[in-house]
């Protein structure tokens, strides 16, 4: 097996992981240099993603588009724009990493970019995940567990309990007002603790993949 073929999984998870832990802003932390860092690590990470999965890019105008590719193409340079938002206005409000640069200007809307360049970003992950739900379950060796009924009715049950979860997760967290920038600040509701903002979180990733994955069963 190819060491890119090996990577994949680990990196895809990684990644993940890392977005998760990013969105909760600077609470997670003492020093807010962690959420620096870890933003440069994941802008690493998909840097490595992008080489890995370069024939996309570097085709754009090949071949047929059907619906897959074309909702493929739109959360694939969604991810692209929000990354760039966030490199330039993580750079621009930037303490520590970025600090011997002395940008002083422009905080205002780097604040604003980065929240809702962060939340957009957030969902168009959540939608790619989606998009590739048949091929994570086959790297992780789970194509074949689903051959079986009472196994694929069981993780469709599971799937849709946690959207549904999922959808109060999203309205409870707000996320829609970060969205169309109807509230200027990120929130973390200490009340509800650590790990129920994964938990939440988690939720609404699957909200969002279980949605686009079943959009396309439909459209197919």
């Amino acid at each position: 097996m190819p060491i890119s073929a090996k990577i994949r999984m680990p990196l895809d998870i990684a990644m993940t992981v890392a977005t998760l832990v990013l969105m909760g802003g600077n609470y997670f932390f003492e020093s807010t240099a962690v959420h620096e860092i870890l933003g440069v690590v994941l802008l690493a990470l998909w840097a490595v993603h992008i080489m890995l999965n370069r024939r996309f890019f570097l085709s754009p105008f090949k071949g047929r588009y059907n619906v897959f590719r074309i909702l493929q193409t739109v959360v694939n340079c969604g991810i692209l724009l929000c990354a760039i938002f966030l490199m330039v206005s993580g750079i621009m409000l930037s303490n520590h990493v970025f600090a011997w640069l002395g940008i002083e200007s422009g905080a205002n809307f780097a604040r604003t970019a980065h929240l809702l360049a962060s939340h957009w970003y957030y969902v168009f992950m959540s939608l790619h995940i989606g998009l590739h739900v048949s091929l994570i379950a086959n790297r992780l060796g789970l194509a074949g567990a689903f051959k079986s009924k009472a196994a694929l009715i069981a993780t469709r049950v599971v799937a849709a309990l946690v959207a549904g979860y999922g959808i109060y997760a999203f309205v409870i967290r707000g996320l829609w007002k970060y969205l169309f920038l109807q509230q200027p600040f990120f929130f973390f509701d200490a009340e509800r603790g650590y790990a129920l903002f994964f938990v939440d979180y988690i939720a609404i990733v699957v909200l969002f993949a279980v949605a686009v994955h079943c959009a396309m069963k439909l459209a197919k």
